[in-house]
């Protein structure tokens, strides 16, 4: 199956890794995982710093490399919301609860595009030590550690 996902993945936590997880587990053995990554300019209006494109690429495919997946992939530099999920021929797109919205999104102008709709998998956003969701953000301001343990 051809699967997609996006993000900034910076820094990479525990909260991304299973999000890409389950996208190869969806994608199968056979499969394809298309990863938009944020470009520099798109990555620059998150609230916080954001390492640059090549750096956070290099550390999202050491980690994949290291997980062995079967399924092959992908990383395609990401300008907006949507990437190639609007034109491209694919069967699948994984998110969060919280981009939930911009799948739903994505199928409405998929339809408006006479292009088929893609089945949306979404995967619970994984709670920190404290009960809170694990975030880019709470990273960054050190509230946690990218495995969702408090920092103390």
């Amino acid at each position: 199956m051809n699967v997609m996902v996006g993000g900034t993945f910076d820094p990479l936590h525990v909260g991304h890794k299973v999000l890409l997880s389950r996208s190869f587990e969806i994608a199968g053995r056979d499969g394809l995982v298309t990863i938009g990554l944020t470009s520099d300019d798109f990555a620059s209006k998150k609230s916080h710093p954001v390492r640059p494109y090549k750096v956070r690429r290099e550390e999202l495919i050491e980690w994949i490399k290291s997980m062995g997946f079967p399924a092959g992939y992908v990383v395609e530099c990401l300008s907006d919301r949507f990437g190639s999920a609007l034109n491209q021929d694919f069967e699948a797109l994984v998110v969060s609860e919280e981009t939930f919205p911009v799948a739903e999104e994505i199928n409405r102008l998929r339809r408006e595009n006479e292009k088929k709709k893609v089945d949306i998998y979404q995967i619970r956003c994984i709670l920190a030590d404290d009960g809170r969701i694990v975030s880019s953000t709470r990273i960054h301001r050190g509230e946690i550690d990218p495995n969702g343990h408090l920092i103390r």
